[in-house]
């Protein structure tokens, strides 16, 4: 499990990949501190088993299906990523429940500047969507963050200073692809409805909720 805080940027040394499936090498330095061989760590997002570790870089592989869900397969030797060790128990729980284990991706429609924050729109399928409210939690590229609106195409966030230093959201452009993963909590509840058998839009969903608590 984690919560959605980054650690650190770490940089792509290698991806070797054959067929559909493969691994990833990744330079880092925090996220190393007291790990060891098959411990887990979220890159960008995506929770991967640590395969083999050196001084200043690990090993994760990568599945087919891992690949089909999320933004991985796009990653290159040097490309930026985000890392967060699972979360200890004596840790603080400052994010959300993150399970790393992605839904599917979203693309970057546009970004504006506000004051001291940047908003971020991001286009998602509408089986994502409906399990996004707002003021709710979402995890983008393994970042927690509050949703600030959302419609049938789309969603945004608001982005403060500290958090485009510390990850790589801020760094990626209109028509890029991030990872995206709803609030477990959300997923429960959507499963109890019954509506996860057929995607549902943002209103379709409060609706079935509203005639679901009047029942």
């Amino acid at each position: 499990m984690f919560t959605g805080i980054i650690e650190e940027i770490g940089k792509i040394k290698r991806v070797s990949l054959s067929g559909k499936s493969g691994s990833l090498e990744i330079a880092a330095n925090v996220v190393l501190e007291g790990t060891k061989i098959g411990d887990s760590i979220a890159v960008n997002g995506v929770c991967l088993t640590v395969t083999s570790l050196s001084e200043a870089s690990f090993t994760a592989d990568v599945m087919a299906e891992t690949l089909r869900r999320s933004s991985l397969g796009s990653l290159r030797a040097g490309s930026s990523v985000n890392l967060e060790r699972a979360m200890s128990a004596q840790g603080r729980f400052g994010g959300h429940i993150v399970s790393g284990h992605i839904d599917g991706t979203g693309k970057i429609s546009k970004m504006k500047k506000e004051e001291n924050a940047v908003w971020v729109f991001i286009e998602a399928k509408a089986e994502i969507l409906s399990l996004i409210i707002e003021k709710g939690s979402v995890a983008i590229d393994g970042i927690s963050l509050t949703v600030v609106s959302v419609t049938d195409s789309e969603f945004s966030v608001s982005v403060i200073p500290h958090t485009s230093k510390e990850t790589t959201l801020l760094s990626k452009k209109a028509g890029d692809f991030v990872n995206l993963e709803n609030d477990i909590v959300a997923k429960y509840v959507q499963k109890l409805l019954g509506s996860s058998i057929s995607p549902v839009t943002t209103s379709q969903a409060d609706e079935k909720i509203l005639n679901w608590l009047k029942s």
